[in-house]
């Protein structure tokens, strides 16, 4: 058996659709002949009856009972039924004439009949046959009663239900066949989305293991190291200080994963309050700009509006501050980062645009992935990027679910060597 829990689900998952329609169609079917069977029988008594018809109107016909009597026993009736078919002519009290004597249960049915006007009943016959009969009182013009009874065997006429039985059971079967089939197929599709979820947790786990697991060791080495012997007070100062910079990175990477899991969770609440982008845009601004200094690129503004939007002012500050931090890490310096904020097409649109590495075409469609970093190397070069800019490859991931908690657009344009303009395109703003 497959030690794939997923694969035992579809399993187990398919094993009960098939189960639970095929009872359905049992039940259905079941109900379905039954009904037929009855209606079956009922248009059986309603041929009986009709056959009796032309035998009764001869026996009315006769002037008295002792003529009646003598062309009975003389096979006159016999004459007028069908093939495979008997009728027997019995007296109000149960006296068949001129045959032998009949089985007790057909003598009953006769009684009933005297009493009723009608009757239908079945029994065993011989050679394991069933015997189906129909009763019907009638009077002479003498005033006198009598009781004529049909008999025919029914398993010679039922051969037609047994032929439907039989194709409902090939239809059943090949019903059930196409049932676990189609049943396979939709568990399939329908696990679908679970299984990209438990790659993705898997992934995702296994990536944040991997990141968290640098920095963790750094800071094990450095403070191994640092206390292996006695040195100066500036080795220590040194090896302090590393160890503070990778535990700032470890607490970014658990920030990010917990606004990740906050987000996936649906625990992180999305106010949705009038405010204007650019008085956000230029608060983030001022925060990047500090580490724009440092990496010497110059932040400018190209276009600055009043914008008016509809959202969560920390959620959008949070996301500009993410793509002007991106824009820092990957341009070199002497570059510049140019922002633009106002209305587009009646939409609020915020676009940052940089002269740095770029990112390749192949690469564009997985940037928003978490843990996923298109400009790795750019970012780990030789410079102090390697602790201040290279992230985690989490960041955009955060930009992703921001704009769709805002129902905005968030797109990237970017060619490699000359720089990437990333657009955000909020709904418009009614009234």
């Amino acid at each position: 058996m497959s030690t794939d829990p997923l694969a035992r689900i579809r399993i187990r998952l398919t094993a009960w659709y098939v189960m639970t329609l095929t009872v359905i169609l049992v039940l259905l079917g079941g109900g379905l002949l039954l009904v037929l069977q009855r209606q079956f029988t009922d248009q059986l008594d309603g041929l009986l009856r009709e056959s009796l018809a032309p035998i009764i109107r001869y026996a009315r016909s006769q002037p008295s009972d002792s003529v009646l009597r003598a062309a009975v026993r003389a096979g006159a009736v016999d004459a007028l039924h069908g093939e495979n078919r008997q009728v027997l002519i019995f007296t109000a009290d149960g006296i068949a004439i001129g045959t032998a004597v009949p089985a007790p249960w057909i003598r009953s049915s006769a009684l009933m009949a005297a009493r009723a006007g009608d009757a239908a009943s079945e029994s065993d016959g011989p050679g394991d046959h069933t015997i189906r009969l129909h009763a019907q009182r009638f009077e002479l013009s003498t005033g006198a009663a009598y009781v004529a009874v049909m008999l025919v065997d029914r398993d010679r006429i039922d051969d037609r239900f047994e032929a439907l039985m039989a194709a409902f059971g090939g239809a059943l079967a090949v019903a059930v066949v196409l049932i676990a089939i189609g049943g396979y197929v939709l568990v399939k599709k329908s696990l679908e989305p679970v299984e990209i979820t438990l790659r993705s947790m898997r992934r995702f786990m296994a990536d944040a293991a991997h990141e968290l697991q640098t920095p963790i060791t750094v800071i094990r080495s450095r403070a191994e190291v640092a206390v292996q012997q006695t040195r100066e007070p500036a080795v220590y100062t040194e090896a302090l200080n590393g160890i503070a910079r990778e535990a700032e990175r470890v607490g970014n990477i658990v920030g990010d994963l917990l606004t990740l899991a906050r987000a996936d969770a649906g625990e992180r609440a999305v106010e949705h309050m009038p405010f204007y982008l650019d008085d956000v845009v230029v608060d983030a601004t001022s925060s990047a700009r500090v580490l724009a200094e440092r990496q010497g690129v110059t932040i400018f503004a190209e276009r600055f509006e009043e914008t008016p939007v509809v959202g969560d002012a920390t959620l959008i500050r949070q996301l500009t501050v993410i793509l002007l931090h991106n824009a820092v890490k990957f341009t070199p310096a002497g570059g510049t980062i140019r922002l633009s904020v106002g209305v587009t097409s009646g939409h609020p649109t915020l676009i940052v645009e940089d002269n740095g590495a770029g990112i390749d075409a192949d690469h564009l469609p997985r940037v928003f992935e978490r843990f996923y970093r298109a400009n790795e190397t750019v970012a780990r070069g030789d410079d102090q990027r390697a602790h201040t800019g290279a992230g985690a490859g989490l960041g955009l991931a955060i930009a992703r679910w921001i704009a769709d908690a805002h129902d905005a657009t968030i797109s990237i344009v970017s060619t490699v060597t000359i720089g990437t303009r990333v657009t955000v395109q909020f709904p418009a703003v009614r009234g």
